[in-house]
């Protein structure tokens, strides 16, 4: 085998582990984030609209975010004063399921 032929199936490797990671975070976002993102990541349901919830299909917007700052959202929540407007899901899903909804957020916008 040639090192292009080894790198190349690395590289494939890593993008299917990545596409089944997406795919594992989209039955997590389904059934844990879509009743205020709704499953298009609008935040275009009745709940996201009180909320003021962003739009996370916006490439824009999401561009403004590391990996590693939606994580850390998504484990402490989000507040505005003494309101909880996302609860904090780091008892509630593992790393490795948090990761998978970034992941698979990603792929909205």
């Amino acid at each position: 085998m040639t090192k292009n032929m080894i790198v190349s199936s690395v590289m494939l490797c890593a993008v299917a582990a990545v596409g089944a990671m997406a795919e594992d975070g989209q039955t997590v976002f389904n059934g844990k984030c879509a009743i205020c993102h709704g499953k298009d990541g609008k935040g275009q349901t009745k709940m996201g609209g009180k909320l003021g919830i962003k739009d996370l299909s916006d490439s824009a917007y999401m561009a403004k975010f590391t990996d590693a700052q939606l994580l850390k959202t998504l484990k402490e929540g989000i507040k505005d004063g003494d309101k909880t407007k996302m609860k904090a899901y780091d008892t509630i899903l593992s790393e490795d399921e948090l990761k998978a909804v970034i992941a698979y957020v990603r792929t909205l916008a």
